[in-house]
């Protein structure tokens, strides 16, 4: 996102933004903000309707999902407060999920293995039945006498 969005997002203006991110360059790597090139800015402008009096007179900041979640530290405005206190919340949250899912995850894995072995017996108890040769048992049905086949 673009700093003067970002701006109009957390209620603060785009120099206060600029003047946040100056004064704690360190917190914001090239993986979470970076400036945009004339180029860029040129194609950017020509997406958007604006006016040509007034306007930027420095090339904007890009931000990354990081940047913009790290903004919330620095700036001080209420809602860049509100937005930090959710982002902290759901990280809690989701290491919360993942632990419940790696226990989850155990418990599978536990009782793949207890029932793993339960039909591994039943499976040698059949192949055993299968493997064993019939015992000359007295056939069922009507035997027909020697004499009377003949």
């Amino acid at each position: 996102m673009i700093d003067s969005d970002l701006a109009a997002l957390y209620e603060v203006e785009t120099k206060i933004l600029n003047q946040a991110v100056k004064r704690n360059t360190e917190r914001f790597p090239e993986d979470f903000m970076f400036q945009l090139s004339k180029e860029e800015y040129g194609i950017l402008k020509s997406q958007n309707v604006t006016s040509s009096w007034g306007g930027r007179r420095t090339l904007p900041y890009a931000f990354s999902e990081q940047g913009i979640a790290m903004l919330s530290s620095v700036l001080k405005s209420q809602r860049a407060v509100q937005v930090n206190i959710s982002l902290m919340r759901a990280f809690v949250k989701m290491r919360k999920m993942i632990t419940e899912t790696d226990d989850l995850r155990e418990m599978v894995a536990s009782l793949e293995s207890k029932y793993d072995k339960q039909f591994q017996a039943v499976f040698s108890a059949l192949q055993q039945i299968i493997r064993d040769e019939p015992s000359s048992k007295k056939s069922i049905g009507f035997i027909w006498p020697a004499s009377e086949k003949e």
